[in-house]
């Protein structure tokens, strides 16, 4: 199975705790899909919500195709995510709690169809921000002397 990656959301490790991934099919116009094999997508500030027992994307950004004529689609439209009922279940009764949200992790080509990879996430405070920042400070330090004691 060849995957093509269209766009990562690098943000959300940032701000988020992701604690269970799903995988989702969306519901796509033709110009759309067209605009996403060029690459023109944007997950920054996306998130997904539960209506009447759908889940939908928001603020997903997916530039106008170029080429495309009067029938253009909305770049900022909402889009309705493809999951199973008991995956709808479980991240409902998850974003009902306290501090959960779910938000998509990277948009992707799987064999021909466009796929969005969700994530179950519980935001961090700014001290685990910056606990992650020193571990990821300490790890490339140790990549560097490792680096050059092997010289």
């Amino acid at each position: 199975m060849s995957e093509k990656l269209i766009c990562n959301n690098k943000k959300a490790y940032h701000d988020y705790f992701i604690e269970e991934k799903f995988e989702a099919g969306m519901v796509l116009k033709g110009t759309e899909v067209k605009s996403l094999r060029n690459g023109k997508a944007n997950l920054n500030d996306s998130f997904a919500l539960i209506k009447n027992g759908e889940a939908f994307l928001h603020n997903l950004h997916i530039s106008p195709y170029d080429f495309g004529n009067r029938e253009n689609h909305d770049p900022d439209r909402m889009r309705k995510l493809l999951l199973h009922k008991k995956e709808i279940g479980k991240l409902f009764g998850k974003i009902r709690e306290q501090g959960y949200s779910v938000v998509p992790l990277r948009l992707y080509f799987k064999t021909g169809l466009v796929k969005v990879e969700l994530g179950m996430a519980k935001g961090k405070k700014l001290y685990d921000k910056r606990e992650d920042m020193k571990k990821k400070d300490m790890r490339r330090d140790v990549a560097v002397a490792l680096k050059e004691r092997n010289k």
